[in-house]
């Protein structure tokens, strides 16, 4: 299932207390998402990773100042008077740790407890990690601790079309509408696992988050920006695109004239103005931008660019721009 589906999955294991495990390819957010339900519930976080822990320090360390052994427990772990009632205890990578470390996490993720620790009521606990077959550093994890969790699988959104979660959250955070137009245009691009060992940059949803950060950057240097953060192939394809979008007629020139200025005949260059309109447009200027794009044939634009800048400026939806292409496009939702 998409992250978009997972974590409405995820909320309804923390509304029942139930530890969950969610499973997927690197940088497909299941750690994003889970920080965003914690911030959504006004919760604290802790990050534990039991993947750079010693089994044996798990417990802490003894207390021999009485006249028996008691443990003082890791520092990290929610402590109500500092974290607050409620919370998520995230184990992250947690099947990358070593078999020793994975088995003495049973009671802590059944039992609520290790050693002379005991998770505060309010707590949940939650992991994730890569499964075996992403190549990642996962191990097989034993089915008892498997047992102990309800499981999610989450792969990332590689689909076309207006919906694409990965795409809504660019959107959402901003991201350079070229970054956007470009990952609409060439959606299989979004999570693509490297074809061998030796590819140590691949492309995958939170490596084109970094790979935003270098779109303005000299197209001198650009390229090579770009392929240490998602692989030489990806790069070179953004780089054509990059190419393509600097030769749009200009968006004033669009907005000033939509029913004159040129349109594009190149279906990358059609992505690229349904992006920068989507991202341009104001209350203003909507109507015009809808009467430029409704100008090319292919629907799929039209709601692209009208999805975008409704996602974007909420208050466009109040107008009677909108209101006509609801009408008109009646089975798309927003979601």
């Amino acid at each position: 299932m998409h992250i978009k589906t997972a974590a409405l999955n995820l909320n309804d294991y923390l509304d029942e207390d139930t530890p969950a495990f969610m499973w997927g390819p690197p940088g497909c957010g299941k750690s994003q998402a889970t920080q965003q339900i914690a911030d959504s519930r006004g919760w604290n976080l802790i990050d534990f990773r039991a993947s750079t822990r010693d089994s044996v320090a798990l417990m802490g360390l003894p207390d021999i100042s009485g006249d028996t052994t008691k443990w003082k427990v890791p520092d990290e772990f929610p402590q109500v008077e500092r974290d607050g009632p409620e919370g998520i205890l995230f184990l992250d990578e947690l099947n990358a740790a070593p078999p020793s470390m994975m088995a003495a996490m049973f009671g802590l993720v059944l039992d609520r407890k290790v050693g002379d620790y005991v998770l505060p009521k309010g707590w949940r606990v939650v992991a994730a990690g890569n499964r075996q077959t992403d190549r990642a550093a996962a191990q097989r994890m034993p089915t008892a601790l498997a047992n102990r969790f309800a499981h999610i699988d989450v792969e990332a959104d590689t689909s076309a079309g207006h919906d694409n979660v990965h795409v809504e959250h660019f959107n959402k955070i901003g991201m350079d509408p070229i970054m956007i137009a470009f990952l609409r245009f060439r959606p299989h691009l979004i999570h693509k696992m490297p074809e061998s060992s030796d590819d140590r940059a691949f492309p995958t949803p939170r490596s084109w988050e970094q790979a935003a950060k270098y779109i303005g950057k000299d197209s001198s240097r650009r390229l090579s920006l770009v392929s240490g953060v998602v692989g030489d192939g990806a790069a070179g394809e953004l780089e054509g695109f990059i190419r393509v979008y600097q030769k749009l007629p200009s968006l004033d020139l669009v907005l000033a004239n939509p029913n004159s200025a040129p349109l594009p005949d190149d279906p990358s260059a059609r992505f690229a103005i349904s992006a920068a309109l989507g991202r341009r447009a104001d209350a203003k200027t909507f109507e015009n931008a809808m009467t430029y794009i409704r100008r090319i044939p292919a629907r799929e634009f039209e709601i692209m660019m009208a999805v975008d800048a409704v996602r974007r400026d909420p208050g466009l939806s109040h107008t009677q721009t909108f209101t006509d292409w609801a009408v008109r496009n009646q089975d798309v939702t927003l979601g």
